[in-house]
């Protein structure tokens, strides 16, 4: 990693850890021992089995949240190091950022959020912090990993302020009702790449299974510049070769432009240390103005009639069941749940009460399935043929 920029994280002068930790050993930064810490996690295992869009089962080439997570990472690490912002913190806030996420995708977390509505409610970036505060168990000293003050700053990508509240200075930037302050230029360079890699790839995964069309998109410059110019440079190409050509070429123009874009607002505004860049009243990484609108269209394409697809909608309809029934199962009668799972209901109702605990250890029960999971426990639960 090259020299830092005044304005990048500095762990020198970072806010540290929650508890204090022995001096560690000088092979890695402490960043560096965050995304490690992430990596050996059980919640990120767990996301090889958790989809963006379609059921895990439906098919092995599809991406899942752990390889949108790897593709966020890669991404994130190259507009970072042009930018010269810390590399490491950027990749650790990469790889944690969808933890929290339900099985099922946004059917799951809808779901869950309905379910949860009168007892606190569910978000899985709020949920990504709870993970990485206090729900894994690794180490003998402290719940959670334990990660640096940036790293869990730059997870909660949302907040209500009055949960912000609840947490203290790790969201105290959400404490404005109607402000909220930008994160670390780290945060936000994870913030658009996620939004890059998830436009981009769903596109990939839509068009392989046929529920979005070439014809269709030749209607969005940002899809057509690019396909018209892989056609026209291998016209003998075939079909799948250049789909995979053009969505590498709309990653890299989108990429190259949040780079020079960005480089432009840091230069003008000089920021002298992490703190200014805090005070700005808007985020400093970003796209152009014409390439964020036509981002945006491939954005409102995607979500009109990729996400609204009948075949994506039967699905949602499946999982929001699972979800619901699964909740409810669980809360009316917390011995149906594993002896583990039974112990965090009674942690929790010390901590919440009776009601509010008792949900949120289901919730955290069921946040942390797999896709699969989720619909074996469903099985067990509600197919009179199935073994418990």
């Amino acid at each position: 990693m090259g020299e830092l920029a005044v304005y990048a994280a500095n762990e020198a002068l970072s806010r540290g850890r929650l508890n204090s930790e022995a001096a560690p050993n000088s092979y890695r930064t402490e960043y560096q021992r965050d995304r490690d810490r992430i990596i050996h996690s059980a919640a990120f295992r767990r996301l090889e089995y958790k989809t963006q869009v379609f059921v895990n089962h439906e098919g092995d080439l599809f991406r899942t949240r752990l390889t949108h997570s790897l593709e966020v990472a890669q991404i994130s690490r190259t507009v970072a190091r042009n930018l010269r912002l810390n590399e490491d913190l950027t990749e650790a806030i990469a790889l944690s950022h969808d933890l929290g996420h339900t099985p099922f995708g946004h059917a799951g977390q809808d779901a869950l959020a309905h379910s949860m509505r009168n007892f606190g409610g569910f978000e899985h970036n709020w949920q990504a912090l709870r993970i990485v505060d206090e729900l894994e168990e690794r180490y003998p000293q402290f719940r959670g990993l334990n990660l640096m003050f940036e790293t869990r700053e730059g997870i909660l990508k949302r907040c209500n302020s009055k949960l912000a509240k609840q947490l203290g200075p790790v969201a105290a930037r959400f404490l404005n009702e109607g402000l909220i302050m930008p994160p670390s230029l780290e945060a936000q360079v994870v913030n658009i790449c996620d939004a890059i890699a998830y436009n981009s790839h769903d596109l990939d995964d839509g068009l392989r299974a046929r529920l979005i069309s070439i014809r269709q998109l030749r209607e969005y410059s940002l899809f057509d510049d690019h396909y018209t110019a892989v056609l026209k440079q291998w016209p003998s190409l075939s079909q799948r070769r250049v789909i995979h050509e053009t969505i590498r070429r709309i990653i890299g123009d989108q990429v190259s432009n949040l780079i020079e874009t960005s480089t432009a607002t840091l230069e003008a505004l000089q920021p002298t240390n992490t703190e200014s860049v805090r005070n700005e009243d808007e985020a400093l990484v970003n796209l152009s103005a014409m390439m964020y609108e036509k981002h945006l269209d491939l954005k409102r394409f995607l979500r009109q009639q990729m996400y609204q697809h009948y075949r994506v909608r039967r699905m949602a309809y499946k999982a929001r069941n699972v979800i619901q029934r699964l909740f409810e199962a669980f809360c009316n009668d917390p011995y149906l749940l594993p002896l583990e799972a039974q112990m965090e209901v009674q942690r929790l109702q010390g901590q919440l009460g009776s009601d509010n605990g008792r949900a949120r250890a289901v919730a955290d029960y069921i946040a942390g399935m797999t896709d699969r999971y989720a619909i074996v426990e469903y099985e067990r639960l509600f197919n009179p043929a199935e073994l418990p």
